[in-house]
């Protein structure tokens, strides 16, 4: 398998583009409940909710990258309580800058420890800081109601494990 030269790196993430259409992506993401309710981000060009989270720096560990993320996300300096979900997603999108690619993301989801309050002080920018994300506290019970990614968190939310669970999912 011959990597693409074409492909430029942000941010150190591991990430990597094949030739032949393929991605690969490390994540760490968080799971931030309060009041019943778990936290997402959304912005202006995505008709969907999102994780809080992103890219795993080269040489960072999945510990450091959630915190960094929940910090960059929220403004908010969040502990970990413990590691929650390791969720392998296949997918292919037809449109955005993923377009055409077959991609293969692995997201480590930890449970972050509850503050008891939903203040965020959050100015997060997305990609290239060319769009504002809103975080946006959705009702665990409701999550169904939602285009909320990952789709999994609307029944496994309602009932975690006390261990780490292996969800895959492969999306059309």
């Amino acid at each position: 398998m011959k990597l693409s030269n074409s492909i430029q790196m942000m941010n150190n993430d591991v990430c990597f583009e094949t030739e032949d259409k393929r991605r690969f992506r490390l994540r760490a993401a968080a799971i931030i409940i309060e009041d019943g309710c778990v936290l997402f981000a959304t912005n202006d060009s995505e008709g969907y909710y999102y994780s809080i989270g992103g890219g795993v720096n080269l040489g960072e560990t999945m510990e450091e990258a959630v915190l960094r993320e929940v910090y960059e996300e929220t403004g908010i300096h969040y502990e970990i309580d413990r590691l929650a979900y390791v969720w392998e997603n296949f997918f292919k999108r037809n449109d955005g800058m993923l377009s055409g690619l077959a991609c293969h993301e692995i997201t480590f989801f930890f449970l972050m420890k509850s503050r008891g309050t939903q203040q965020l002080d959050s100015h997060s920018k997305t990609l290239n800081n060319t769009l504002e994300e809103r975080m946006c506290w959705l009702p665990i019970d409701k999550l169904g109601e939602y285009e909320a990614y990952p789709q999994f968190f609307a029944e496994k939310l309602k009932d975690m494990k006390p261990y780490p669970e292996h969800i895959v999912t492969h999306q059309k």
